[in-house]
């Protein structure tokens, strides 16, 4: 049974960092796509970024939405099964509940609220 447990949600002004964590069980991280989606409220659930296993001689590879390409990091700890995506210059419009899915699940969200 695969089980995903995000956190590191919370508020941040404009311009701040976050780093969102999802502990996995059941599912070896270093061998399967990993995602992030974000639902924002009125919204439906988008892709956010992903790290697949294309060019795994070099740990698998980062593809990201363009609306947080270059502010967002998706990257794996294998040691500790776990995924993390790394937020800077956070923007309003990044206000949403964060998501991790893998192996075919869902995590149970993590609230991001981005506001002055």
């Amino acid at each position: 049974q695969v089980q995903l447990v995000e956190s590191g949600g919370g508020s941040v002004q404009p311009g701040g960092s976050l780093r969102l964590s999802c502990v996995v069980s059941g599912l070896p991280v270093s061998r399967n796509a990993m995602y992030w989606y974000r639902q924002a409220p009125g919204k439906e659930r988008e892709w956010v970024a992903s790290h697949t296993m294309i060019d795994v001689s070099v740990g698998g590879q980062a593809v990201y939405a363009d609306s947080v390409k270059g502010r967002f990091t998706m990257f794996r700890d294998n040691a500790r099964n776990t995924v993390y995506l790394q937020m800077n210059s956070l923007k309003p419009e990044d206000t949403a509940v964060y998501y991790c899915r893998g192996g075919g699940s869902w995590g149970q969200g993590t609230q991001v609220t981005v506001s002055s």
